[in-house]
């Protein structure tokens, strides 16, 4: 099976941009952005581009130090090397940033098979404002097909999980869709919900995963 997680809002309850937003004093704005994308107000890629603008100017060593303070859920770890011993190939598919994933899961001592998220761009030491990468873009929906094409993985054995707007295309496709604590607007594309990796956890034994 191929189990692919978001990262902000799912597996961690970290918000990258908010992060570093604060090191901007730009925290509030960045939030209220962010919640118009996750309720689909907001056109997900114009909503990152509109956030990463305002961090033009910070340098990378307070940019470093906001990706430090990601972190996992409580049990997240659990559950992807749970999903991994019992040979899964585990993915996380995320509009946020490669760092901050990467700082989140060497903290927790945890690894996954595949990440794809994207980049905030810097020169000279500072971050100009600007942001690459497939999932700007990009659609996790196509994310998701093409990883499962790379493994060898059908895509009626996939599991997506994940909670706002720009999940809806990876949760659309999957074999299985778990909304954890969704949106409104995402909450009807879920063949099931939970709220707590726990809750998870005990889903993914009873569908035989685990």
């Amino acid at each position: 099976m191929l189990v692919a997680f978001d990262f902000d809002g799912t597996l961690s309850d970290s918000e990258m941009t908010v992060l570093l937003g604060r090191r901007v004093g730009a925290a509030e704005e960045m939030a209220r952005i962010t919640e118009r994308a996750m309720n689909d107000e907001l056109d997900y890629a114009e909503s990152l581009r509109q956030r990463v603008a305002l961090l033009e100017g910070l340098s990378t060593e307070s940019a470093d130090g906001a990706f430090g303070d990601v972190v996992l859920r409580p049990n997240a770890a659990d559950v992807v090397a749970a999903l991994r011993e019992a040979g899964h190939h585990v993915a996380i598919l995320t509009g946020g940033f490669e760092r901050g994933v990467e700082a989140a899961l060497a903290r927790e001592g945890v690894d996954v098979d595949t990440v794809v998220a994207n980049r905030v761009l810097d020169a000279d030491d500072t971050l100009t404002g600007g942001v690459e990468g497939p999932l700007v873009e990009g659609t996790k929906d196509d994310a998701l097909r093409a990883l499962a094409a790379e493994v060898g993985v059908p895509m009626d054995e996939t599991v997506a999980v994940g909670d706002g707007a720009n999940d809806l295309p990876m949760l659309e496709v999957a074999g299985l869709a778990v909304g954890y604590d969704p949106k409104p607007a995402v909450e009807p594309a879920c063949d099931t919900v939970v709220t707590s990796m726990a809750d998870l956890h005990d889903l993914l034994a009873e569908r035989g995963l685990l």
